[in-house]
């Protein structure tokens, strides 16, 4: 009897594996079989799991970069350091990501992966639902969301490998670096300022599992190429997808925030966004979120009440 080939474990190069986003992808990929060469700048930081290689460096230099991807069959790249000054978020992302891309495509690595975010669509009040042929904000949209643009930009002209933007609204998730879950609560908590919010504005979100869940079966292949983006990522293209789960509202997040960290939100009005994201084309790529609206912010407020009762 002849033995069927065995099928080689995809190797998987993730950027920021230490993050929020990079150590949920670290995970999912591991899950689905990957050998994992986890990037983080400082040693002993990368997710400890079967089949994970940290490599300490910096994905930005040409070097590192070459010597990280050598072998590899897709890279995920999730750094981008949100709040730091303009000249650094563009050092690291419209000029360092590009880096990493091209060393990828150069040592024939199938796919790349880059972890935006649908902060880059305008969504003036009045827009409507946003999804990937949407306009773009203009250059006074803010420093992360333009800063973000240009790197999707920037990796659309690294050409001869697969690139896939993935766009995901405000990433729900626990974490000391949460934005929404740790962050923007501690804002909260301590700022009054942070507790005004137009509460009929469109809170777009995701849970971080279910993005890892998408980002890991994009990088692994189990979501085949297509010739048009409504079928999978577009071969040797540069292909956007929105990631975002079921509709909510600043309501529903602020509400839940300031009841378990003890202060009363502040509703005003005015003019908001009321839009959607829409996420049919990774719905089309056969992604559905499992965790929802009430189970994210009950973990949301179980960790916040955690903390404010230690």
């Amino acid at each position: 009897m002849t033995e069927t080939p065995a099928v080689p474990s995809p190797i998987v190069v993730v950027t920021g594996a230490n993050g929020l986003v990079g150590a949920a992808t670290v995970a999912a990929l591991v899950d689905r079989g990957a050998t994992v060469r986890a990037v983080v700048r400082r040693a002993g930081t990368a997710p400890t799991l079967p089949g994970v290689e940290e490599r300490v460096g910096d994905f930005p230099d040409p070097a590192f970069a070459a010597d990280v991807v050598a072998g590899a069959t897709a890279v995920v790249t999730t750094v981008h350091p949100m709040g730091s000054p303009l000249a650094h978020q563009r050092e690291v992302g419209v000029e360092g990501t590009p880096v990493i891309a091209r060393a990828a495509a150069a040592a024939g690595v199938d796919r790349f992966l880059h972890v935006s975010t649908a902060a880059v669509y305008d969504r003036s009040p009045g827009v409507g639902d946003v999804d990937e042929s949407s306009p773009l904000v203009g250059d006074d949209g803010g420093d992360y969301p333009v800063t973000k643009r240009d790197t999707d930009a920037a990796l659309a002209e690294v050409h001869g490998i697969t690139r896939v933007l993935v766009r995901p609204p405000a990433i729900l998730g626990p974490g000391e670096s949460s934005v929404w879950n740790t962050l923007r609560p501690s804002a909260v908590r301590d700022d009054e300022r942070a507790r005004h919010t137009v509460p009929e504005q469109t809170f777009s979100w995701v849970h971080v599992d279910d993005l890892a869940r998408f980002v890991a079966d994009v990088a692994t292949g189990r979501v085949a190429t297509g010739e048009e983006p409504g079928s999978g990522p577009v071969a040797g293209g540069c292909t956007p997808v929105n990631v975002a789960a079921a509709p909510a509202t600043n309501r529903d997040y602020h509400a839940a925030v300031t009841s378990a960290v003890g202060v009363e939100p502040v509703w005003e009005e005015g003019q908001a966004w009321t839009g959607q994201i829409v996420s049919a084309r990774a719905h089309a790529w056969g992604w559905t979120p499992q965790v929802t609206l009430d189970a994210a912010l009950a973990e949301l407020a179980e960790g916040l009440r955690g903390e404010r009762n230690a």
